[in-house]
């Protein structure tokens, strides 16, 4: 479970989740060159695995809620109060990117199928 979902399906506030997840999420939430050098490495099922994972659970949470859950309003967000829109706007945005950039890396993976979606 991603720290969007602890975030946002559990109503918990940013950070509070416990060290398990803390271990896995915190370096690569923060990008930069510690993460480059924890999460390299892996074969790309490995990732692809993850990133489905994610994607599963997220909709089958979304699929729990309606739109007044997207509307409701996060007053201790880092930048402004938001709401939960926003927030999954956000990242689906970087999710769409990463899609791209996966789906151009196994274009360039000889032998490497590379689908839509």
């Amino acid at each position: 479970m991603c720290i969007n979902h602890i975030h946002t399906f559990e109503g918990k506030p940013w950070d509070s989740w416990g060290e398990e997840v803390k271990r896995k999420w915190d370096i690569p939430m923060g990008l930069g060159e510690p993460a480059r050098n924890t999460i390299k490495g892996h074969d790309l099922t490995y990732y692809l695995n993850i990133l489905e994972e994610t994607r599963n659970r997220t909709l089958a949470e979304c699929r729990k809620r309606d739109d007044q859950w997207l509307m409701v309003v996060d007053r201790h967000w880092g930048w402004d109060p938001t709401n939960n829109y926003c927030k999954w706007f956000h990242v689906c945005e970087h999710e769409s990117n990463h899609n791209g950039q996966i789906k151009f890396l196994k274009s360039r993976i000889p032998g490497a199928k590379v689908e839509n979606g």
